[in-house]
């Protein structure tokens, strides 16, 4: 077993690395107060390669594998989360779809511009009374001339406010079951769509938005696959992308371990380092032992995405422990520093309001904890 990074993996962090460093990091302050993601950052990503760098080459992507894609997801992270959320919901769950079971022509008009980065996507599954019960939704889709009339709402949608176009999951039919429900690619703006820009405590360069969907009109082409019955395709999409919110989790915990072991070497007491004070060491050595936990188990699951091999229950237990972990360490990062941990000068109280997003977002830890249940052959 190799547990080491190629070159290749090792250039890809390099170069995210840098990015973040001489191009996004002067812009994190503004992006935070101002709660505005700059745009140009999707055409400088696309430019580089890094929003479609697990795709096929054949297909406008790099060629990558999904190693690659959560250590561009970790860098990211690192740096801000807000960036890197925008990031996930365009070059996962906005194009994922397209790629696997879109068109030709619709890989063409969509996904290509999007891994370009000349056009911005967004997944709109989330509804206002839906939880997290996929199947319940109560957005519905009903047949007309041409194509489809689609109402309903949808909550907490990453990039809604500044998308060129929506995956919207919808009803076909009245029943409670997988093939009635589909997904519809919505240009925007769109006839009858209102989205509205929401205020967050976390993630605040991320722009997230709360949609209503009042007699929009979608035709046939923009049907994803041109047919009807896309729930497993949500479902697959989702399972990898836990995976991949697991390798954000990991570059918040990591950030907030760095700046935490940073104030406690400079922090002096009594004419001590903190960090050499048993109660401050401990907390370090324990959240070190976390994170590297956490590592290994986020490149598990992307080396099981690359081996094909992945399943429902292992990307619940990734996403699962990198998340929480990702909360604990921040925490203890917060408590380290003290009353300077709630301080904006320091960067750990918005790693933790950051790190909250996904103990919730993209599956709750209870959601996690239910699918590993029933794969035990418990029914929760």
């Amino acid at each position: 077993m190799d547990f080491s990074f190629s070159e290749q993996h090792v250039a890809v962090r390099d170069t995210v690395r840098r990015l973040c460093q001489s191009e996004h990091q002067p812009l994190i302050a503004a992006a935070e107060e101002n709660e505005v993601l700059p745009r140009h950052v999707f055409a400088r990503w696309g430019e580089l390669g890094l929003l479609g760098v697990r795709y096929p080459e054949s297909d406008g992507g790099s060629g990558l594998d999904k190693i690659s894609d959560c250590i561009v997801r970790e860098e990211l992270s690192y740096m801000s989360q807000g960036f890197a959320s925008s990031w996930s919901a365009h070059s996962h769950l906005g194009i994922w779809p397209i790629w696997k079971a879109g068109t030709d022509a619709q890989r063409q008009r969509f996904f290509r511009p999007a891994v370009q980065g000349s056009k911005i996507a967004g997944f709109a599954l989330s509804e206002p009374d839906g939880g997290s019960n996929i199947r319940a939704l109560k957005t519905r889709a009903e047949r007309v001339a041409g194509g489809w009339r689609l109402n309903g709402s949808k909550l907490y949608i990453t990039n809604a406010p500044i998308a060129d176009f929506l995956l919207v999951a919808a009803r076909t039919a009245p029943e409670l079951r997988g093939d009635a429900v589909s997904l519809f690619i919505v240009e925007l703006p769109a006839k009858g769509m209102v989205i509205h820009k929401l205020k967050k405590e976390g993630i605040r360069a991320s722009e997230t938005g709360l949609i209503h969907i009042e007699d929009v009109f979608v035709p046939d082409d923009c049907v994803l696959g041109e047919r009807l019955g896309t729930y497993p395709v949500i479902l697959e999409s989702l399972s990898e992308n836990r995976v991949g919110v697991a390798a954000n989790a990991l570059g918040m915990a990591r950030a907030a371990f760095d700046a935490a072991t940073a104030y406690a070497r400079d922090r002096l007491v009594a004419g001590r380092r903190i960090g050499d004070y048993q109660a401050i060491g401990h907390k370090l050595a324990e959240m070190s032992a976390q994170i590297e936990a956490a590592r290994w188990l986020v490149y598990y699951g992307a080396w099981r995405v690359d081996q094909n091999t992945l399943d429902a229950a292992t990307a619940a237990r990734v996403k699962l422990i990198a998340s929480e972990t990702a909360v604990a360490v921040s925490e203890q990062a917060i408590r380290i520093h003290g009353g300077a941990g709630i301080m904006r000068e320091y960067p750990v109280g918005r790693i933790h309001r950051d790190a909250l997003v996904y103990v919730i977002g993209e599956g709750t830890s209870e959601i996690q904890k239910n699918i590993i249940l029933r794969e035990l052959g418990f029914k929760p």
